[in-house]
């Protein structure tokens, strides 16, 4: 089945279309209030306005309608880092900005950080359950390396720095994190999963990948001060 986002020209799918991606919307808001195991398809179905017989044919399983879901927020994220207008930015700024548009989308949206944390849950039960992440983290990674390249050329970056490895990284500490925050916050000392905190770990993380890459002006790594501290 195609998914919401791919165009169809063809007028007659388009209430199908409608239904489908109204469905995908409620399934998102009621998985992230209620989490996997928590939600029935009888309330994703009323909430949809279908039957849960449709929901079946369109998924044959909950954990099926939760993996599009995923699909479909990770790709409005992707689709949205892609769409930065980075070309133009020295390759400092244009590395930072990446990295902060990547923390944001989770920093700022409570529905993304527990569907994040929800798909950790899934995949560890199930080896089987895979998102399309891997089918959309090329044109990221091309991304990547794109300000690499023009950082190496400035003299602003280290030559030769892997981008999908660099990609992989800075996805872990400003996205995947959100999946295991409990665990930054017994390392840190201090509570992640508050405004505070937040803002703390994005700060140290941003910084953290920069220096990894900085030929020079590396910025310190000190933990940020938090406002009750």
């Amino acid at each position: 089945m195609p998914a919401p986002h791919e165009t169809d020209a063809n007028p007659a799918t388009s209430r199908k279309r409608a239904t489908l991606e109204r469905l995908l919307l409620e399934a998102r808001r009621i998985f992230a209030e209620k989490g996997l195991a928590g939600t029935r398809l009888e309330e994703i179905a009323s909430a949809a306005g279908v039957t849960r017989q449709l929901i079946y044919q369109y998924f044959s399983s909950k954990e099926k309608l939760f993996a599009s879901v995923l699909d479909e927020s990770t790709h409005q994220v992707v689709t949205d880092l892609l769409s930065l207008d980075l070309d133009d930015l020295p390759p400092r700024q244009a590395l930072r900005v990446l990295l902060e548009h990547q923390f944001d989308h989770y920093g700022t949206n409570p529905e993304l950080r527990s569907l994040a944390q929800e798909s950790f849950r899934l995949h560890e039960r199930s080896a089987q359950s895979r998102n399309r992440f891997s089918s959309m983290a090329p044109p990221l990674i091309d991304l990547m390396e794109r300000i690499l390249r023009r950082g190496a050329a400035s003299g602003d970056f280290m030559p030769s720095v892997d981008a999908r490895m660099l990609c992989g990284a800075s996805v872990l500490l400003t996205t995947l994190w959100f999946t295991s925050r409990h665990i930054t916050s017994t390392a840190t000392g201090f509570d992640t999963d508050t405004p505070a905190g937040i803002a703390a770990w994005r700060s140290y993380a941003i910084d953290f990948v920069l220096s990894a890459v900085l030929t020079d002006r590396r910025p310190p790594l000190d933990r940020p001060q938090l406002e009750d501290e």
